[in-house]
């Protein structure tokens, strides 16, 4: 079994594990993109599966896996719309975190310290794969996207945000986010881990899944507002791909 992980990686995000929750505190780029990542993620959920996001509880009868769960920012959401959720994360101070915010929230969430290759290993299927801002974390990200494919139940839905790698995205994921504005600790992200949009299609297709759909996730600093974008994928963006 190859193993992805990348403990410098994985060490960055221990060190924050208290703070995901704080509105204010490291995670705060976080909670101000969620609402945005949450509403792409079940808009694709829903007409990948045909359900209606005005129902109660449109994902029941769904197993969606969130992997780099944190603290739950994406858990908690797709637990009270009726899905059997997963959240799985390297870093082990992330999942007392987590479990405790679920608890005290009344959610049943299966939160474990495991990886993705671990779970493909065991044989563990699901309907949908989260996988969010962790591909630029790893140290293989074909080895890594393999897993994720090999965790999808046929026909099922996997999900890959992450920061593209060009000049811009240099001066506003680390100069700007973690050096002027300081919401993250210097050194959180490495532009020469950063992926062009061609290259994380190309590393999906050659994991076994056909891409489908990618979007630009857009910050307004004059706004202070993210949103969807067809066209801008210049910073930070976002995938969905078929199992087929």
């Amino acid at each position: 079994m190859s193993i992805t992980v990348d403990p410098a990686e994985v060490a960055k995000f221990e060190a924050m594990a208290a703070e995901w929750w704080d509105l204010n505190g490291k995670f705060k780029p976080l909670h101000m993109m969620n609402p945005v990542r949450l509403g792409y993620i079940t808009q694709q959920i829903a007409a990948e599966y045909g359900r209606d996001l005005d129902d109660r509880k449109p994902f029941e009868g769904l197993r969606i896996l969130d992997i780099g769960c944190g603290g739950g920012l994406l858990c908690e959401p797709m637990a009270r719309l009726g899905a059997t959720i997963v959240g799985v994360d390297a870093a082990e101070r992330n999942i007392p975190v987590a479990q405790t915010h679920a608890e005290q929230s009344g959610l049943d969430i299966d939160y474990r310290h495991t990886t993705a290759e671990a779970m493909a290993e065991a044989g563990e299927q699901f309907d949908v794969v989260l996988n969010m801002e962790v591909v630029e974390h790893v140290a293989d990200p074909l080895a890594y996207l393999t897993a994720c494919q090999q965790l999808l139940k046929s026909g099922g839905l996997h999900i890959c945000s992450t920061i593209n790698r060009n000049p811009k995205s240099f001066a506003v994921a680390i100069l700007g986010a973690e050096w002027v504005m300081r919401w993250l600790p210097k050194g959180t992200h490495e532009w020469h881990k950063f992926i062009t949009p061609d290259e994380l299609y190309d590393l999906i297709r050659k994991a076994g899944l056909d891409p489908v759909d990618r979007k630009g996730f857009v910050f307004n600093p004059v706004l202070w507002t993210w949103s969807v974008s067809d066209k801008d994928l210049s910073v930070n963006y976002v995938t969905a791909a078929i199992k087929p």
